[in-house]
């Protein structure tokens, strides 16, 4: 008697998970890790963000990461009541109560709902850092075979319009609208140009493109001069690779070699094709991304 395969389970969704979430101090369990309907940054987007990456229980660049979200919180106008080095902790230990070894962590700043409106001087700021499970950002085929990019129509905006340098979670609106219009179009992500037209980054990663041996990237004047990306070029240099920080426009695409994007989520992700140009999946993407996995698991000194 043959029986018909079940169907897997469904994914758990991100408010209904088994674990623990620091919250302001306290590890608490995950369902119960709630805000009011009226806190300010759901309204006005008065949070910061990181996102980070832990392998073998150890979060790679954990310092730099938890800096970056302090100085965040502080370009949009609020402290956070812990240091930094409370903050790392607070990291390893949610890590450890979850059980992890191989995830991805986010910790997440706001302001609270002490006041509605524009103004926000009388919020109280609150810190979460939740963790989980998350395998290769863009999925494995994209390692084997090389994402595949639109051409977002929203732009990165200039630097005196938002707080460009700030990992601030109002700045990835035109991310997700940006994602969702590639998907729709069949493509795994999108590159954004800025507001001069220039080349930018990815959704969520940096962009580094290969040229009769140089590795080209835009100059980071108006988002994320990403941990990663600084990472990956000192392990670029240390190959005898030179880097070439500049301007880059769209038609340059056509003459480049390789491509690939950098992040802490997406790591180093080979790039096949961007709008109507194509590139190849060569060695210098491929070494790059072996690299940067022996390093961040301890197979080499770090850089």
């Amino acid at each position: 008697m043959s029986t018909a395969p079940s169907e897997p389970l469904p994914e758990p969704t991100y408010d209904d998970r088994d674990g623990w979430i620091w919250f302001d101090g306290k590890l608490v369990e995950w369902r119960k890790a709630n805000i009011h309907i009226l806190t300010h940054a759901m309204h006005y987007a008065s949070s910061v963000f990181e996102g980070q990456r832990a392998y073998g229980g150890n979060v790679f660049k954990l310092e730099e990461h938890n800096q970056r979200l302090i100085d965040s919180a502080r370009i949009l106008g609020f402290d956070l009541p812990w240091r930094r080095e409370e903050i790392d902790q607070a990291c390893r230990d949610v890590i450890e109560k979850n059980g992890l070894t191989d995830c991805y962590q986010r910790p997440i700043a706001w302001r609270g709902s002490e006041q509605m409106g524009v103004a926000a001087q009388k919020t109280k700021p609150h810190l979460a850092i939740a963790v989980w499970e998350w395998g290769a950002y863009f999925g494995e085929e994209a390692i084997r075979k090389g994402l595949r990019l639109d051409i977002s129509r929203w732009r990165r905006p200039a630097p005196y319009t938002a707080p460009t340098n700030a990992k601030a979670a109002g700045l990835y609106m035109i991310c997700t609208m940006a994602k969702h219009h590639a998907a729709d179009r069949g493509y795994g992500d999108a590159l954004m140009l800025d507001w001069r037209g220039q080349v930018a980054e990815a959704t969520g990663a940096n962009v580094f493109f290969l040229k009769e041996g140089k590795l080209h990237t835009p100059t980071p004047d108006c988002f994320l001069d990403g941990i990663t990306r600084r990472t990956v070029m000192d392990l670029a240099r240390a190959k005898g690779i030179d880097i070439v920080e500049r301007a880059i426009w769209p038609e340059e695409l056509e003459g480049f070699e390789q491509c690939f994007l950098t992040g802490t989520a997406a790591e180093v992700t080979p790039v096949a094709e961007i709008g109507p140009w194509s590139f190849e999946v060569g060695e210098v993407a491929l070494g790059l991304r072996k690299d940067y996995l022996d390093l961040v698991n301890g197979r080499r000194a770090n850089s």
